[in-house]
């Protein structure tokens, strides 16, 4: 018997508790057991140095299309006829010697009949000064409507000199600033990427919700609708639908459809990331709790579930973005999607599926180099955000 009281005895220390004996954390130590998990993962974001690079990159390119009628020198459909496939112009800062500043040359030009090509030769005796903050209406192409006739401007970032020319991206087959074509259809391009993915992810979260949260046949017909719709090829089915598109809408109505296109046929993989984890957050206690309060299905998905896995959200976002950047310029390339006189990248580059455009004129492919350097710094981002998700590990 005193063996067994022994067993249930346990030992209290009678002393006083002394606060000075247990040790303290610091106030680094502090500071991120009481950081929320949004604090984490910008912590553990910014020490991924690419990505960060890129998102700073992203948000500068985006913020330029705001203002990209302020940005480019010309209005992206001004023909400059004098100026046909010219070349790229070189930037010089001293001349003889002589410091002077941004300048170009002067550049004349005349159409070979024997070869069938523009020949361009500088005049270096023709110093055209580049000019800054130019708010003066006195070069052809500087007049534009900001925001699509919000109101009307002629104020630009840079400008050629009084009565010379400045194409530092050279121009195309109707004389048309390359540099200028460019800004104007990086506003497309990209924004075709923002709303189809907003578009995306509204279809993606209501039907995955749906399936996840009430299981069952719900779950195995929407799963059987996302089966059909990813066993069709991706780029075949784009081509068929935006070839459905009526020719006779206006370009408006065009890049809505497109948009709407590309949206409506990305949601089927988030719908399944968002099922698998609605099926294992549902049971967990929170999820239950909410239930037997009388919480409606819409707010405990929305208000209780989501927030869990936002995160994989926002990473999902930036690695689709790309996707449909990418949708859209290929689409636009193969004459299927966007066309004249709406400007996008796409539209650029399908001017040159010759390859003898490429071989005579290679600044024309330009184009493509921007579409690179979103879609790579969209996916360091997305790997940036993705291994941030969960600050805990």
């Amino acid at each position: 018997m005193s063996d067994i009281s022994n067993k249930n005895t346990h030992w209290v220390n009678e002393n006083e508790w002394n606060p000075d004996s247990v040790t303290k954390l610091t106030a680094e130590q502090e500071r991120y057991y009481q950081a929320s998990q949004w604090q984490l993962m910008w912590w553990k974001f910014r020490k991924h140095r690419v990505a960060l690079i890129s998102g700073i990159f992203l948000v500068t390119v985006y913020f330029s299309l705001l203002i990209s009628e302020f940005l480019n020198p010309y209005n992206p459909n001004h023909r400059h006829t004098d100026y046909l496939y010219m070349p790229p112009q070189e930037v010089h800062f001293t001349h003889e010697g002589e410091f002077i500043g941004p300048f170009v040359y002067g550049t004349k030009g005349e159409f070979d009949l024997k070869t069938w090509q523009w020949i361009y030769e500088e005049d270096i005796s023709d110093i055209q000064k580049i000019r800054f903050f130019c708010s003066s209406n006195d070069y052809a192409g500087a007049e534009y409507e900001f925001w699509g006739g919000l109101f009307t401007g002629d104020t630009h970032l840079f400008c050629p000199a009084p009565g010379g020319q400045l194409f530092l991206m050279g121009t195309d087959r109707l004389g048309r600033d390359m540099l200028s074509r460019m800004g104007y259809g990086g506003r497309i391009s990209l924004t075709v990427g923002i709303v189809g993915i907003a578009i995306s992810f509204f279809m993606g979260i209501t039907i995955g919700g749906i399936a996840g949260y009430y299981g069952g046949f719900i779950d195995s017909t929407i799963q059987r609708v996302i089966e059909i719709i990813r066993s069709f090829p991706q780029l075949p089915l784009w081509m068929a639908l935006s070839a459905a598109l009526p020719v006779t809408w206006s370009p408006i109505l065009v890049f809505f459809g497109l948009t709407i296109i590309l949206g409506m046929l990305d949601w089927p993989g988030l719908a399944r990331a968002v099922r698998s984890k609605l099926l294992s957050l549902r049971e967990e206690d929170f999820a239950v709790a909410a239930h037997l309060m009388g919480a409606s299905p819409k707010r405990i998905i929305m208000r209780h579930l989501m927030p869990s896995f936002m995160s994989h959200l926002i990473a999902s976002a930036s690695l689709s973005i790309p996707a449909m950047i990418l949708g859209e310029t290929a689409l636009s390339y193969l004459g299927l999607g966007l066309r004249p006189p709406i400007t996008s990248w796409g539209v650029l580059l399908n001017e040159v599926q010759n390859i003898n455009d490429i071989v005579l004129h290679p600044w024309l492919i330009v184009p493509m180099i921007s579409v690179v350097l979103v879609v790579l710094a969209f996916n360091f981002l997305g790997d940036g955000l993705r291994d941030a998700s969960d600050p805990y590990k």
